[in-house]
Protein backbone atom coordinates (compact mmCIF):
# COMPACT_ATOMS: atom_id res chain seq x y z
CA UNK A 1 0.00 0.00 0.00
CA UNK A 2 1.36 3.60 -0.76
CA UNK A 3 2.48 5.62 1.98
CA UNK A 4 0.44 8.64 2.34
CA UNK A 5 2.03 11.53 0.88
CA UNK A 6 3.27 14.37 3.94
CA UNK A 7 1.83 17.58 4.35
CA UNK A 8 3.48 20.82 4.47
CA UNK A 9 2.62 24.21 6.36
CA UNK A 10 3.64 27.12 6.88
CA UNK A 11 4.65 28.02 10.18
CA UNK A 12 6.43 31.11 10.44
CA UNK A 13 6.94 34.08 8.00
CA UNK A 14 9.99 36.84 7.69
CA UNK A 15 9.25 39.97 5.06
CA UNK A 16 11.43 42.53 4.09
CA UNK A 17 9.54 45.33 1.78
CA UNK A 18 9.19 48.20 1.22
CA UNK A 19 6.03 49.08 3.29
CA UNK A 20 7.21 46.77 6.26
CA UNK A 21 9.72 44.67 7.94
CA UNK A 22 8.98 41.93 9.90
CA UNK A 23 5.11 39.66 9.85
CA UNK A 24 3.37 43.08 11.67
CA UNK A 25 4.75 45.58 10.20
CA UNK A 26 4.66 44.20 6.93
CA UNK A 27 1.00 43.50 7.37
CA UNK A 28 -0.12 47.39 8.86
CA UNK A 29 2.00 48.22 6.00
CA UNK A 30 -0.76 46.43 3.51
CA UNK A 31 -3.44 47.30 5.68
CA UNK A 32 -2.97 50.88 5.66
CA UNK A 33 -3.17 50.68 1.48
CA UNK A 34 -0.54 53.18 0.62
CA UNK A 35 2.38 51.90 -1.70
CA UNK A 36 5.96 51.65 -1.24
CA UNK A 37 7.28 52.91 -4.44
CA UNK A 38 9.57 56.32 -4.91
CA UNK A 39 11.74 58.20 -6.74
CA UNK A 40 14.92 55.87 -7.04
CA UNK A 41 17.23 57.51 -4.30
CA UNK A 42 21.04 55.25 -4.07
CA UNK A 43 21.83 56.55 -7.39
CA UNK A 44 21.08 58.61 -10.27
CA UNK A 45 18.94 57.56 -12.80
CA UNK A 46 18.23 60.76 -14.86
CA UNK A 47 20.03 58.83 -17.62
CA UNK A 48 17.40 56.40 -17.83
CA UNK A 49 13.70 56.22 -18.79
CA UNK A 50 12.35 54.85 -15.96
CA UNK A 51 12.99 56.79 -12.31
CA UNK A 52 10.77 54.74 -9.88
CA UNK A 53 11.78 51.69 -8.00
CA UNK A 54 10.39 50.44 -4.25
CA UNK A 55 13.65 50.64 -2.00
CA UNK A 56 13.83 49.27 1.58
CA UNK A 57 14.02 52.41 3.36
CA UNK A 58 16.58 53.09 5.85
CA UNK A 59 18.33 49.43 6.00
CA UNK A 60 20.80 48.97 8.70
CA UNK A 61 22.65 45.72 8.36
CA UNK A 62 24.98 46.38 11.37
CA UNK A 63 21.57 45.80 13.52
CA UNK A 64 21.88 42.12 12.31
CA UNK A 65 25.76 40.97 11.62
CA UNK A 66 28.87 42.10 13.33
CA UNK A 67 31.20 43.57 10.94
CA UNK A 68 33.64 40.69 10.70
CA UNK A 69 30.26 38.87 9.54
CA UNK A 70 28.83 41.99 7.30
CA UNK A 71 32.53 42.11 5.33
CA UNK A 72 31.42 38.65 3.32
CA UNK A 73 27.82 39.58 3.21
CA UNK A 74 26.30 41.97 -0.13
CA UNK A 75 22.97 43.41 0.11
CA UNK A 76 21.42 40.17 -1.50
CA UNK A 77 22.57 37.98 1.11
CA UNK A 78 22.33 40.39 4.28
CA UNK A 79 18.36 40.63 3.09
CA UNK A 80 18.06 36.52 2.79
CA UNK A 81 19.99 35.67 6.32
CA UNK A 82 17.78 38.38 8.27
CA UNK A 83 14.42 37.13 6.16
CA UNK A 84 15.24 33.91 7.42
CA UNK A 85 15.90 34.84 10.71
CA UNK A 86 12.53 36.90 11.35
CA UNK A 87 11.04 33.47 9.92
CA UNK A 88 12.43 31.54 12.39
CA UNK A 89 11.68 33.77 14.95
CA UNK A 90 8.41 34.15 14.05
CA UNK A 91 7.94 29.92 14.22
CA UNK A 92 9.54 29.32 17.57
CA UNK A 93 12.15 27.21 15.31
CA UNK A 94 15.51 26.43 17.44
CA UNK A 95 18.90 26.70 15.82
CA UNK A 96 22.46 26.37 16.49
CA UNK A 97 25.40 26.49 14.55
CA UNK A 98 27.38 24.30 17.46
CA UNK A 99 24.47 21.28 17.12
CA UNK A 100 24.04 21.80 12.96
CA UNK A 101 20.24 20.46 12.03
CA UNK A 102 20.19 17.34 9.49
CA UNK A 103 16.20 17.71 8.31
CA UNK A 104 16.09 21.57 8.10
CA UNK A 105 16.99 22.65 4.74
CA UNK A 106 16.75 25.88 2.31
CA UNK A 107 15.13 26.46 -0.81
CA UNK A 108 15.64 29.75 -1.90
CA UNK A 109 15.18 32.17 -4.95
CA UNK A 110 17.15 34.65 -6.83
CA UNK A 111 17.08 36.52 -10.17
CA UNK A 112 20.22 38.33 -10.09
CA UNK A 113 21.70 37.08 -6.68
CA UNK A 114 24.78 39.44 -6.52
CA UNK A 115 25.24 41.12 -9.34
CA UNK A 116 24.43 44.83 -8.79
CA UNK A 117 26.73 43.98 -5.88
CA UNK A 118 29.68 43.39 -7.87
CA UNK A 119 28.94 45.99 -10.49
CA UNK A 120 29.42 48.66 -7.33
CA UNK A 121 32.75 46.38 -6.63
CA UNK A 122 33.54 46.80 -10.54
CA UNK A 123 33.48 50.53 -9.95
CA UNK A 124 36.00 50.33 -6.80
CA UNK A 125 38.04 48.07 -9.02
CA UNK A 126 38.33 50.48 -11.95
CA UNK A 127 38.86 53.63 -9.28
CA UNK A 128 41.46 51.63 -7.10
CA UNK A 129 42.45 48.70 -8.74
CA UNK A 130 42.32 45.10 -6.98
CA UNK A 131 43.00 46.86 -3.34
CA UNK A 132 39.39 48.86 -3.84
CA UNK A 133 37.75 45.19 -4.18
CA UNK A 134 36.09 43.61 -1.45
CA UNK A 135 38.08 40.41 -0.81
CA UNK A 136 35.33 38.02 -0.21
CA UNK A 137 33.82 39.12 -3.92
CA UNK A 138 33.89 35.85 -5.20
CA UNK A 139 31.65 34.27 -2.83
CA UNK A 140 29.28 36.86 -2.69
CA UNK A 141 28.75 37.48 -6.38
CA UNK A 142 27.10 33.45 -6.72
CA UNK A 143 23.11 33.32 -6.31
CA UNK A 144 23.35 30.07 -3.80
CA UNK A 145 25.16 32.69 -1.56
CA UNK A 146 21.32 33.20 -0.47
CA UNK A 147 21.02 29.30 1.01
CA UNK A 148 24.53 29.09 1.76
CA UNK A 149 24.63 32.11 4.23
CA UNK A 150 21.18 31.09 5.87
CA UNK A 151 23.03 27.54 6.59
CA UNK A 152 25.99 28.61 7.95
CA UNK A 153 24.16 31.34 10.13
CA UNK A 154 21.78 28.85 11.77
CA UNK A 155 23.24 25.31 11.11
CA UNK A 156 21.04 24.02 9.13
CA UNK A 157 22.95 20.84 7.21
CA UNK A 158 19.80 19.72 5.20
CA UNK A 159 19.01 20.25 1.58
CA UNK A 160 20.32 23.16 0.30
CA UNK A 161 19.36 24.97 -3.56
CA UNK A 162 19.04 28.82 -4.77
CA UNK A 163 17.08 28.32 -8.19
CA UNK A 164 17.41 31.58 -10.53
CA UNK A 165 14.52 31.66 -12.87
CA UNK A 166 13.87 35.28 -13.04
CA UNK A 167 10.30 36.45 -11.66
CA UNK A 168 8.93 32.77 -11.08
CA UNK A 169 12.24 31.94 -8.10
CA UNK A 170 10.26 32.57 -4.90
CA UNK A 171 7.38 30.97 -5.72
CA UNK A 172 9.48 27.62 -7.11
CA UNK A 173 11.24 27.76 -3.83
CA UNK A 174 7.82 27.72 -2.12
CA UNK A 175 6.91 24.73 -4.55
CA UNK A 176 10.23 22.72 -4.40
CA UNK A 177 10.37 23.10 -0.60
CA UNK A 178 6.95 21.11 -0.42
CA UNK A 179 8.61 18.46 -3.00
CA UNK A 180 11.24 18.38 -0.53
CA UNK A 181 8.85 18.08 2.74
CA UNK A 182 6.52 15.54 0.90
CA UNK A 183 9.02 12.99 0.02
CA UNK A 184 10.50 13.30 3.27
CA UNK A 185 13.97 14.62 2.48
CA UNK A 186 13.19 17.05 4.97
CA UNK A 187 10.81 18.01 8.49
CA UNK A 188 11.53 21.94 7.68
CA UNK A 189 12.41 24.21 4.92
CA UNK A 190 13.09 27.66 4.97
CA UNK A 191 11.61 28.82 1.67
CA UNK A 192 11.71 32.46 0.10
CA UNK A 193 13.92 34.34 -2.04
CA UNK A 194 15.88 37.83 -2.14
CA UNK A 195 16.70 40.42 -4.20
CA UNK A 196 18.80 43.64 -4.00
CA UNK A 197 19.32 44.91 -7.72
CA UNK A 198 19.17 48.74 -7.53
CA UNK A 199 22.43 49.72 -9.07
CA UNK A 200 22.79 51.92 -12.03
CA UNK A 201 23.81 48.78 -14.38
CA UNK A 202 21.51 46.37 -12.71
CA UNK A 203 18.68 48.84 -13.07
CA UNK A 204 19.55 50.34 -16.72
CA UNK A 205 18.99 46.72 -18.20
CA UNK A 206 15.64 46.84 -17.69
CA UNK A 207 15.48 50.15 -18.67
CA UNK A 208 17.17 49.30 -21.84
CA UNK A 209 14.69 46.83 -23.20
CA UNK A 210 11.63 49.41 -21.97
CA UNK A 211 10.70 46.77 -19.60
CA UNK A 212 9.69 49.23 -16.81
CA UNK A 213 7.39 52.11 -16.06
CA UNK A 214 8.18 55.30 -17.81
CA UNK A 215 5.52 57.13 -15.79
CA UNK A 216 6.02 60.84 -14.93
CA UNK A 217 3.62 61.78 -12.27
CA UNK A 218 3.60 60.67 -8.71
CA UNK A 219 6.19 57.83 -8.11
CA UNK A 220 3.60 56.06 -5.89
CA UNK A 221 1.36 55.38 -8.92
CA UNK A 222 3.51 54.52 -11.07
CA UNK A 223 2.65 50.36 -10.74
CA UNK A 224 -0.93 50.38 -11.59
CA UNK A 225 -1.72 46.52 -12.89
CA UNK A 226 -4.52 45.61 -14.99
CA UNK A 227 -5.30 49.45 -15.57
CA UNK A 228 -5.99 50.39 -19.08
CA UNK A 229 -2.84 53.19 -19.06
CA UNK A 230 -0.19 50.55 -17.43
CA UNK A 231 2.72 51.30 -19.00
CA UNK A 232 5.60 48.33 -17.27
CA UNK A 233 6.95 46.89 -14.32
CA UNK A 234 8.51 49.09 -11.51
CA UNK A 235 11.31 47.21 -9.84
CA UNK A 236 11.85 46.54 -6.29
CA UNK A 237 14.64 44.87 -3.44
CA UNK A 238 13.69 42.95 -0.63
CA UNK A 239 12.92 39.35 0.36
CA UNK A 240 10.49 36.74 2.17
CA UNK A 241 11.41 33.74 4.11
CA UNK A 242 8.65 31.29 5.05
CA UNK A 243 9.14 28.32 7.82
CA UNK A 244 7.61 25.55 5.57
CA UNK A 245 6.84 22.56 7.72
CA UNK A 246 5.70 18.95 8.17
CA UNK A 247 2.33 19.24 9.53
CA UNK A 248 2.72 16.65 12.15
CA UNK A 249 6.06 18.05 13.13
CA UNK A 250 4.07 21.16 13.41
CA UNK A 251 1.84 19.77 15.53
CA UNK A 252 4.04 18.10 17.84
CA UNK A 253 5.77 21.23 18.95
CA UNK A 254 1.99 23.48 18.88
CA UNK A 255 3.77 25.47 16.23
CA UNK A 256 1.06 28.17 14.69
CA UNK A 257 0.27 27.43 11.05
CA UNK A 258 -0.81 29.95 8.87
CA UNK A 259 -1.39 27.91 5.86
CA UNK A 260 -0.84 24.56 4.09
CA UNK A 261 1.28 24.60 0.96
CA UNK A 262 -1.11 22.34 -1.35
CA UNK A 263 -0.05 22.00 -4.58
CA UNK A 264 2.72 23.54 -6.88
CA UNK A 265 3.52 23.56 -10.88
CA UNK A 266 6.22 24.73 -13.04
CA UNK A 267 6.26 25.36 -16.74
CA UNK A 268 7.74 27.27 -19.36
CA UNK A 269 6.28 28.89 -22.56
CA UNK A 270 8.76 28.21 -24.85
CA UNK A 271 8.45 31.26 -26.65
CA UNK A 272 10.15 34.64 -25.85
CA UNK A 273 12.60 35.85 -23.36
CA UNK A 274 10.01 38.79 -22.18
CA UNK A 275 6.97 38.56 -24.13
CA UNK A 276 4.35 35.86 -22.72
CA UNK A 277 2.56 32.98 -25.34
CA UNK A 278 0.09 34.77 -26.87
CA UNK A 279 -2.48 32.28 -26.07
CA UNK A 280 -1.50 31.66 -22.64
CA UNK A 281 -1.47 28.08 -23.17
CA UNK A 282 1.17 27.63 -20.38
CA UNK A 283 -0.21 30.26 -17.91
CA UNK A 284 -3.18 28.17 -18.31
CA UNK A 285 -1.79 24.80 -17.82
CA UNK A 286 0.62 26.36 -14.86
CA UNK A 287 -3.21 27.20 -12.88
CA UNK A 288 -4.45 23.84 -13.95
CA UNK A 289 -1.37 21.36 -12.45
CA UNK A 290 -1.22 23.56 -9.35
CA UNK A 291 -4.71 22.43 -8.79
CA UNK A 292 -4.44 18.89 -10.10
CA UNK A 293 -1.38 18.52 -7.61
CA UNK A 294 -3.47 20.23 -5.10
CA UNK A 295 -6.46 18.36 -5.58
CA UNK A 296 -8.61 20.78 -5.68
CA UNK A 297 -11.37 22.06 -7.89
CA UNK A 298 -11.31 25.68 -9.90
CA UNK A 299 -14.79 25.91 -8.00
CA UNK A 300 -12.68 25.81 -4.44
CA UNK A 301 -10.76 28.74 -5.38
CA UNK A 302 -11.81 32.03 -2.94
CA UNK A 303 -8.85 34.26 -4.27
CA UNK A 304 -6.04 34.74 -6.66
CA UNK A 305 -2.69 36.49 -6.26
CA UNK A 306 -2.15 37.90 -9.77
CA UNK A 307 1.26 38.19 -11.30
CA UNK A 308 -0.38 41.35 -12.41
CA UNK A 309 3.36 43.31 -13.09
CA UNK A 310 1.59 45.96 -14.63
CA UNK A 311 2.67 45.36 -18.44
CA UNK A 312 -0.02 45.54 -21.48
CA UNK A 313 0.97 41.95 -21.78
CA UNK A 314 1.58 40.17 -19.09
CA UNK A 315 -1.78 41.51 -17.38
CA UNK A 316 -3.95 41.06 -20.44
CA UNK A 317 -2.83 37.50 -20.95
CA UNK A 318 -3.14 36.54 -17.49
CA UNK A 319 -6.48 37.32 -17.20
CA UNK A 320 -7.61 35.83 -20.65
CA UNK A 321 -5.63 32.55 -19.14
CA UNK A 322 -7.90 33.37 -15.60
CA UNK A 323 -10.87 32.88 -17.90
CA UNK A 324 -9.96 29.70 -19.67
CA UNK A 325 -9.47 27.90 -16.15
CA UNK A 326 -12.55 29.05 -14.12
CA UNK A 327 -14.73 29.74 -16.75
CA UNK A 328 -17.81 31.70 -16.08
CA UNK A 329 -16.97 31.78 -12.64
CA UNK A 330 -13.42 33.81 -13.13
CA UNK A 331 -15.56 37.22 -12.66
CA UNK A 332 -16.46 36.31 -9.50
CA UNK A 333 -13.23 35.47 -7.90
CA UNK A 334 -11.18 37.75 -6.58
CA UNK A 335 -8.34 38.68 -8.32
CA UNK A 336 -5.60 40.78 -6.91
CA UNK A 337 -2.05 42.59 -7.81
CA UNK A 338 -0.13 43.56 -5.04
CA UNK A 339 3.37 44.70 -6.36
CA UNK A 340 2.27 48.55 -5.98
CA UNK A 341 3.00 47.97 -2.79
CA UNK A 342 6.33 46.48 -3.07
CA UNK A 343 7.53 47.20 -6.51
CA UNK A 344 8.69 44.05 -8.47
CA UNK A 345 11.82 42.13 -6.38
CA UNK A 346 12.03 39.87 -9.02
CA UNK A 347 12.98 37.02 -7.94
CA UNK A 348 11.95 37.51 -3.90
CA UNK A 349 7.97 38.65 -5.26
CA UNK A 350 6.70 34.75 -5.77
CA UNK A 351 7.90 34.48 -1.51
CA UNK A 352 6.78 38.08 -0.93
CA UNK A 353 3.02 37.15 -2.53
CA UNK A 354 3.35 33.77 -1.20
CA UNK A 355 3.72 35.55 2.51
CA UNK A 356 0.76 37.98 1.86
CA UNK A 357 -1.92 34.73 0.70
CA UNK A 358 -0.73 32.78 4.13
CA UNK A 359 -1.61 36.35 5.86
CA UNK A 360 -5.24 36.10 4.03
CA UNK A 361 -6.00 33.07 5.26
CA UNK A 362 -5.57 33.44 8.58
CA UNK A 363 -6.74 37.27 8.57
CA UNK A 364 -9.57 36.97 6.40
CA UNK A 365 -8.81 40.24 4.38
CA UNK A 366 -7.78 40.62 1.04
CA UNK A 367 -5.44 42.70 -0.13
CA UNK A 368 -6.66 45.20 -2.74
CA UNK A 369 -4.93 46.01 -6.28
CA UNK A 370 -4.08 49.49 -6.00
CA UNK A 371 -3.43 52.87 -8.36
CA UNK A 372 -6.83 51.32 -10.43
CA UNK A 373 -7.80 54.47 -11.96
CA UNK A 374 -8.69 53.68 -15.96
CA UNK A 375 -10.64 50.87 -16.25
CA UNK A 376 -9.26 48.02 -19.48
CA UNK A 377 -12.21 46.37 -20.92
CA UNK A 378 -9.77 43.38 -21.26
CA UNK A 379 -8.80 43.08 -17.83
CA UNK A 380 -12.33 42.71 -16.29
CA UNK A 381 -12.00 40.48 -13.34
CA UNK A 382 -12.84 41.32 -10.14
CA UNK A 383 -9.46 43.01 -9.28
CA UNK A 384 -10.44 44.05 -5.81
CA UNK A 385 -9.77 47.98 -6.33
CA UNK A 386 -8.09 50.35 -4.55
CA UNK A 387 -9.25 49.49 -1.27
CA UNK A 388 -9.46 45.84 0.77
CA UNK A 389 -11.81 43.08 1.25
CA UNK A 390 -12.96 41.32 4.90
CA UNK A 391 -13.43 37.62 3.55
CA UNK A 392 -12.72 34.12 4.50
CA UNK A 393 -10.29 33.13 2.32
CA UNK A 394 -9.72 28.79 2.35
CA UNK A 395 -7.94 28.12 -0.66
CA UNK A 396 -5.64 30.28 -2.63
CA UNK A 397 -3.91 30.40 -6.33
CA UNK A 398 -0.82 32.53 -6.07
CA UNK A 399 0.57 33.07 -9.93
CA UNK A 400 4.29 34.10 -10.87
CA UNK A 401 5.13 34.17 -14.66
CA UNK A 402 8.77 35.35 -15.49
CA UNK A 403 10.87 36.47 -17.53
CA UNK A 404 11.84 33.31 -19.61
CA UNK A 405 8.37 32.10 -20.43
CA UNK A 406 8.82 30.60 -16.99
CA UNK A 407 5.58 30.15 -15.19
CA UNK A 408 5.13 28.52 -11.79
CA UNK A 409 2.04 28.75 -8.91
CA UNK A 410 1.35 27.78 -6.20
CA UNK A 411 -1.88 26.57 -3.92
CA UNK A 412 -2.61 27.44 -0.34
CA UNK A 413 -5.49 26.25 1.91
CA UNK A 414 -6.41 26.34 5.42
CA UNK A 415 -5.83 24.23 7.76
CA UNK A 416 -8.42 22.69 10.54
CA UNK A 417 -7.19 23.18 14.40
Amino acid sequence: MEKPKRRAVITGLGPITAVGIGRENFWNGLRAEKGGIRLVESFDSSIFNAHCAAEIPNWKPEEFFPPHRLKRLDRYAQFAVVSARLALEDAGIEWSREQPQERVGVSFGTALGGVAGAEIEHAHFLKKGSRGVNPTLAVQVFGGSAHSNIAIEFGFRGAGTTNSNSCASGTIAVGEALRYIRDGFADVMIAGGAEAPLSPLTFGAFAFIKSMSQFRGDPILSCRPFDRLRDGFVIGEGAASLVVEELEHARARRAHIYAEVLGYSLNNDAFHMTSPLPSGASCIRAMREALADAHLEPEQIDYINAHASSSQLNDSTETMAIKQVFGARAKQIPVSGTKPYTGHPLGATGAIEAAICALTIERGWVVPTLNWMNPDPVCDLDIVPQHGRDLRVDHILSNSFGFGGINACIALGRVDR
